[in-house]
């Protein structure tokens, strides 16, 4: 952490400032597998809060979010613990590519483009998801997610660049440490609001 916010620190002024008015950023982190990759589905354009308590319930269901259990509960019951339909059909078919295909396990020895071009393969997982997926389970140091708004809103905000392009442009500075750039915007988004970055 301190090798990626004194490099930050020393390329750009706007990291320099982040830094004086917060401290360290929050890290967020979550185990890998199946059962983060769920919770990842299930927050796809909704609160955290509301993902969080639709997975609980699912939890309770179940008892132990596996595969199996996924591929074999009832779409009814899904429902029930407030599943729409699509994240439905994403979890089903995360769960049967889990069972068949695709080794979760293995993804911690791969490159991040290696892991992207895995997962991506599978309904449901997009660039969003990937990204969160290696930022706070795999720690990979170089990601920036530019499919989340809260991200995009924040270099608007700090930088006045307003095209994607002109983002990954920017961000090419703060490589090989842009996962850590994305935890400062996150927290500044965050304070900005009055929100606990560490929930």
């Amino acid at each position: 952490m301190k090798e990626a916010i004194l490099c930050l620190t020393k390329r750009e002024e706007v990291f320099k400032n982040l830094h004086e008015i917060y401290g360290n950023p929050f890290i967020p982190s979550r185990p890998q597998g199946f059962e983060t990759l769920c919770i990842l589905i299930l927050e796809q354009q909704v609160s955290i809060h509301s993902a969080q308590a639709c997975f609980l319930k699912i939890k309770t269901l179940l008892g132990t979010i596996s595969p199996k259990n996924i591929i074999q509960c009832p779409d009814e019951d899904l429902k029930s613990c407030g599943v729409s339909r699509q994240k439905m059909s994403y979890l089903k078919t995360l769960a049967n590519a889990v069972s068949k295909e695709v080794n979760l396990e293995s993804l911690v020895e791969k490159s991040a483009d290696e892991v992207r071009s895995e997962l991506i393969k599978i309904k449901g997982i997009g660039n969003w998801t990937n990204d969160v997926y290696l930022m706070f389970s795999l720690q990979s140091p170089d990601i920036i997610p530019l499919g989340d708004i809260a991200i995009v809103n924040t270099i608007k905000e700090l930088f006045d660049v307003h095209t994607k392009e002109e983002m990954v442009a920017l961000s090419e500075n703060w490589k090989p440490y842009r996962t850590m750039a994305t935890f400062m915007f996150w927290h500044h988004y965050l304070e900005k609001r009055n929100r606990n970055p560490s929930v």
